[in-house]
């Protein structure tokens, strides 16, 4: 009998299935006594989201910051592995069959992409908003996205996450994200 990721949880999981994916992610690892499992995001989101929030984040934080599970050698391995966790964690969110959820985490890798590329400071509120508000198909994702995409402007995508997480579940996964990017 297998473990489910439940059983042996999301960093384990990330961990574990990095490691037999490839001996460069394996060599990667930091040592367990060495990894911050602190979830960022995820805690403003669905629960079940909450491996694929995470290793999507890891990935993230692996091409913009100081990634929690890892610490590879060179800075191709960096972009190398956290492009495989920006795919495993949307393979792990596509198995709950919600197109939407995917569709809106692919609009926020593209909208952070877009945030660095301009050396601009707003995507906390990105990943805020847009993971407080996963599938949600009522306009009000999409109009505030755009309007940091387009206007600099990222009040509306904190008010809506606010709003749905509560402003203290937010100023924390703020706090801890500002740590980790740089």
């Amino acid at each position: 009998m297998t473990s489910s990721p439940a059983d042996v949880g999301i960093w384990a999981t990330i961990a574990d299935e990095a490691a037999r994916e490839s001996a460069l992610w394996a060599a990667a690892l930091r040592p367990e006594w060495e990894r911050d499992e602190t979830p960022v995001f995820s805690p403003l989101a669905e629960a079940r989201f909450g491996l694929g929030l995470e290793s999507i984040y890891e990935g993230y934080l692996l091409h913009y910051g100081r990634p929690r599970l890892f610490a590879p050698a060179d800075a191709d391995t960096a972009i190398l592995l956290g492009d495989y966790l920006y795919a495993h964690g949307l393979v792990r969110v596509s198995a709950h069959g919600e197109v939407a959820v995917v569709g809106d985490l692919s609009e926020l890798i593209s909208l952070c992409a877009q945030l660095r590329a301009e050396e601009r400071e707003d995507d906390g509120a990105a990943w805020a908003g847009t993971v407080s508000l996963l599938g949600a198909r009522d306009g009000r994702l999409e109009s505030a996205r755009a309007g940091l995409r387009l206007g600099a402007d990222s009040s509306s995508l904190l008010a809506l996450a606010e709003l749905e997480a509560g402003p203290d579940a937010v100023g924390r996964a703020l706090a801890l994200h500002a740590e980790r990017v740089d």
